[in-house]
């Protein structure tokens, strides 16, 4: 059987996702950041992701507060995927103002305890740095309760940060390139969904953040909605060929459908 679509179902959840650039201190490719989500989680339990999650009402509040001549939808999913990031690794990427291990530290707890990223940036005088995520991909599959997920890129830099898992949804936390990841889950030491697989093979071919970068902006994230064909009697999930993916299909039974 055939599915295909071009849109997300009316269900479908808003989320983002970050993906975070840091120098290889080995040198060589730059590093991603990458969580391993709890074993106990109900989506993608064990899975190797990018920090993120979906968008809440109180960041679609603070996109029109702070950017309301902005894409509302698109300043939403930035903020969260900044506040998703903060809570689930300990970084504070996004914001104008230099960053301490301290002062990462203090507005995570306090995000812990308000659940929300406007709170946190008056309580600390902090204001948000909107252009430095980057668009990069969008992806939603034609299931019902899909996530429909912004992917954006950023960059640390050296990437001399803390990081530290947050004790319930992140099981761990690691840096390595994207062919190191992708090797890992050849190797099965690491597990991963559909479009993380896709977005890594797609990373791997960058040498550097300026060259991912300059890569995202020469070709604006269209919605991608994968579908599952039969390809010689077996089941692929298969995306667009001119998305711009290394690999548009794979066995359906290879993969985890997913889309984190």
């Amino acid at each position: 059987m055939t599915v295909t679509a071009s849109q997300p179902q009316a269900s479908a959840i808003p989320a983002a996702t970050l993906i975070l650039f840091r120098q290889n201190p080995q040198g060589g490719a730059p590093q991603l950041l990458m969580i391993e989500r709890g074993a106990h989680m109900r989506f993608a339990a064990g899975a190797a992701v990018f920090p993120g999650g979906r968008i809440d009402p109180a960041d679609r509040e603070l996109a029109a507060a702070v950017a309301p001549f902005l894409d509302p939808d698109d300043t939403a999913a930035r903020i969260a995927a900044i506040r998703e990031t903060l809570e689930e690794t300990g970084l504070l990427a996004g914001v104008s103002q230099a960053v301490t291990a301290d002062l990462a530290r203090a507005a995570r707890d306090y995000l812990a305890t308000v659940g929300a990223l406007g709170p946190v940036l008056e309580r600390f005088a902090l204001s948000l740095d909107l252009a430095a995520l980057v668009p990069f991909a969008r992806w939603c599959p034609p299931w019902e309760r899909a996530f429909d997920t912004r992917f954006y890129l950023a960059n640390l830099g050296t990437g001399d940060v803390a990081l530290m898992e947050d004790g319930s949804e992140t099981a761990r936390l690691f840096w390595a390139s994207a062919m190191d990841t992708l090797d890992m889950i050849a190797r099965g030491e690491a597990q991963a969904l559909f479009p993380t697989v896709c977005n890594l093979e797609r990373l791997a071919a960058f040498e550097s953040y300026a060259e991912a970068m300059t890569a995202a902006h020469a070709r604006p994230p269209a919605l991608i909605c994968p579908w599952t064909e039969a390809i010689d009697g077996i089941e692929h999930l298969c995306i667009p060929e001119d998305a711009g993916y290394p690999v548009a299909r794979r066995p359906l039974s290879t993969t985890s459908r997913g889309t984190a």
